[in-house]
């Protein structure tokens, strides 16, 4: 069976959250590469994680002015754990079902 390459919006939702639990506080272009998603999406979905408070904003205060970065919450990083918890049990669910199927 075939997979559609396209991801659903909570895959891509996961994605962020995994990259910023990954690699600690990005900028915008380092979370867009790094989870393959376009600015201008990203930005709508930043914007909900942030609402949700899953993520953060912070502001770094530099020589040359300021930046912002991105940083996944507390409550972040236990969405995520859930998230981890779920796919390892439906792993774990299909593969008793069928043996051969490989995810």
């Amino acid at each position: 069976m075939k997979r559609d390459s396209r991801r659903s919006k909570l895959e891509i939702y996961i994605d962020i959250l995994r990259v910023l639990a990954r690699h600690g506080p990005l900028k915008l272009t380092h979370i867009m590469y790094k989870s393959n998603v376009n600015c201008t999406v990203l930005k709508q979905f930043l914007d909900f994680l942030s609402q949700q408070n899953l993520v953060e904003e912070q502001i770094l205060r530099k020589r040359k002015g300021q930046k912002i970065i991105y940083a996944i919450t507390e409550r972040g990083r236990t969405a995520l754990d859930y998230f981890k918890e779920i796919k390892k049990a439906l792993q774990t669910n299909e593969e008793t079902q069928n043996p051969y199927v490989f995810i």
